[in-house]
């Protein structure tokens, strides 16, 4: 009876453990019910209120970091959550029915909540948003929610096609601000849609878009919409994207883009863009049958190469068939893509002409001449990294202080020649003015000659 007894009191024990775990458990779940019903996490905070009939997104895809500088709008807000990160690139996504009018630069995003605090944003859809300079060239494009029963303008046009709104402000002009601020973040953008996208341009300069008209007819098969001065109010029933992904300076990044785009889908753009025959560079044996061709990019003004004569006869000397061409911002692209095409190596002083290099056929060589001043780094970001994506063999010149034009205007202990990091600290346009806009090279003949060697075996024939 006693041992009865003891076991029953056991087992109730046993049944009063069970009883509390069970108790825990079930809280936990409807506690973690009531979390994801009722505050939703990071993912979802970067949607619109479920009230509207529009969904936005605020990405930026430069990075991703905990250092990330976030800025969070009110919960109560009509306005969406945003999340900025880095220093470069915003993109807002939104899905539904929008209304852009063209002569105020305003997209209205329909609401339905009346009771909701409604708040307007402004976007500058170029990719250099830390950059003062540049984004005092970029126009806003306001983001302003409204009512469904507000007077509204009437649509004009309407669109059934995604869109993507950006500028060609800033510092386009420059062939290598082109590139890096705005055609290859369009190309990340715009690639996924395979030409069924409108692109509607802000800041529009007509000569712009006829310079780049073969590029931009490569992504979108619909007329440009230019915004300023337009009088037009254009309806969209799907998807508005303002703003361009950008990834890396000259570059994209494959782990970032939509069905892993790189470089090498952009240069291959680029060939149908322009008819671009060559897609690698020549091989040659020991016996030339069949000179490989030389570009050396010629500079009016400054970063001249003092001694171009003496460089061209030294290469021919080589075996180097020799083409010196200036690339400026007046140069016809297509006629240049082809040239550049043409050719095996392509070599210049640090600057926009060698962002021509995009034209090389693949196993091309590129030789950067990087200014006195202690800029490898920012040869490094600009060119170096940049080729090694677009499968081109890198070279690298540096000047030294006897071959720099800037030894005749300096004594030798002034800070310019003895520490060129001092200028650097003064900042980019103390930097800019000394060693890039007032200084011209003289490369030594003989170190030159063995990195024209050097460029000739990355040509060789595979044994």
């Amino acid at each position: 009876m006693r041992r009865l007894r003891s076991f029953i009191h056991k087992e109730t024990r046993k049944l009063g453990h069970m009883s509390i775990v069970a108790s825990i458990f079930l809280s936990l779940c409807v506690f973690s019910f009531l979390k994801a019903r009722y505050c939703p996490g990071t993912l979802a905070n970067l949607r619109a209120p479920t009230n509207t009939h529009v969904q936005m997104i605020i990405t930026e895809t430069e990075s991703s970091t905990s250092q990330s500088v976030e800025k969070r709008r009110t919960e109560d807000s009509q306005k969406p959550m945003c999340t900025e990160w880095g220093t470069r690139s915003i993109t807002c996504e939104m899905v539904g029915e929008v209304m852009i009018e063209g002569n105020s630069s305003t997209v209205y995003v329909p609401s339905y909540d009346s009771t909701a605090k409604l708040e307007e944003w402004k976007v500058k859809p170029y990719n250099r948003k830390s950059d003062p300079i540049a984004m005092s060239r970029v126009s806003e494009v306001l983001i302003k929610p409204y009512l469904h029963h507000e007077q509204m303008p009437h649509c004009t046009q309407n669109h059934s096609a995604p869109a993507i709104i950006f500028s060609v402000g800033g510092f386009t002009g420059n062939l290598f601000h082109d590139f890096t601020d705005v055609l290859i973040p369009l190309f990340i953008t715009a690639h996924q849609f395979h030409g069924d996208v409108q692109f509607i341009i802000t800041d529009s300069k007509p000569w712009w878009i006829g310079k780049f008209r073969l590029i931009l007819k490569q992504l979108s098969k619909y007329e440009i919409i230019e915004l300023n001065n337009n009088e037009e109010v254009h309806c969209l029933q799907g998807r508005l994207i303002v703003g361009t992904n950008f990834h890396k300076e000259f570059g994209v990044d494959p782990s970032k883009s939509p069905n892993g785009y790189s470089m090498s889908d952009f240069k291959e753009l680029l060939r149908r863009s322009f008819s671009l025959e060559r897609g690698t560079a020549i091989q040659i044996g020991d016996e030339f049958k069949k000179r490989p061709k030389l570009l050396i990019i010629s500079r009016a003004h400054s970063r001249k190469f003092v001694n171009e004569r003496g460089i061209v006869e030294m290469a021919k000397s080589l075996g180097y068939d020799v083409v010196v061409a200036e690339a400026n911002s007046s140069t016809n692209i297509s006629k240049f893509a082809r040239l550049v095409n043409s050719c095996d190596v392509l070599m210049g002083v640090h600057g926009a002409g060698l962002t021509n290099m995009v034209f090389l056929p693949h196993g091309a060589v590129i030789i950067q001449v990087v200014p006195f001043g202690r800029l490898e780094w920012l040869a490094g970001a600009s060119f170096k990294e940049p080729a090694m994506d677009m499968k081109l063999n890198y070279l690298e010149y540096r000047i030294q202080e006897e071959e720099s034009t800037l030894a005749q205007q300096y004594p030798q202990d002034h800070p310019v020649i003895r520490d060129p990091f001092s200028i650097h600290k003064q900042g980019w346009m103390a930097l800019r003015t000394v060693y890039l806009d007032n200084q011209d090279v003289k490369p030594n003949l003989g170190k030159l000659r063995n990195t024209l060697i050097e460029a000739l075996k990355y040509l060789r024939e595979p044994n």
